[in-house]
């Protein structure tokens, strides 16, 4: 029979292994680039979630097949921006400048959209799911919307409810 003293010293080592071994996962860290000039940078392919671009001029940036997860281009410049394929679910884009940007097979699911400038953005295959967006922005957007998202297979009008 085992001691309740052994129980708590194995309760223990198992706990203290185990915080050893979390602390050897690096996760990626966020980064702010707040108010910082990052016009025609290169960020395709790279793991950016959790990053602050609040009110960074991005425009001509190229953000393709970016994971921008969760982050934060409130107020952002990102016109002519390349966002081809890039994954900004649950992203915070209120405000941001999308004008002319390629959003094509872009994730936009779950964003928070609010008074988000997409004027001539390229939208092809687009996920634009529980996107709240202004009714006059959602017209606009359904003029042009075409295509399906390569990876979570909508189509860009059904997810902007397009009639």
């Amino acid at each position: 029979m085992v001691s309740r003293s052994s129980l708590c010293r194995i309760f223990v080592a198992t706990l203290m292994v185990l915080a050893l071994c979390l602390s050897w996962v690096s996760p990626a860290q966020a980064t702010s680039y707040d108010r910082q000039s990052l016009r025609s940078t290169d960020w395709s392919n790279q793991d950016l979630r959790g990053n602050d671009y609040t009110r960074a001029d991005m425009a001509d940036a190229n953000m393709s097949h970016a994971n921008l997860r969760g982050v934060r281009l409130f107020d952002t410049t990102l016109a002519r921006a390349n966002m081809e394929g890039a994954d900004m679910s649950g992203a915070t884009l209120d405000g941001a400048r999308f004008f002319q940007a390629n959003l094509t097979n872009a994730i936009l699911e779950g964003a928070y959209a609010f008074d988000t400038d997409f004027r001539e953005a390229v939208i092809d295959g687009a996920d634009f799911t529980d996107v709240l967006l202004d009714p006059k922005v959602n017209k606009m957007l359904c003029a042009v919307a075409q295509g399906t998202n390569p990876v979570t297979k909508r189509d860009t009008r059904d997810t902007l409810y397009c009639s």
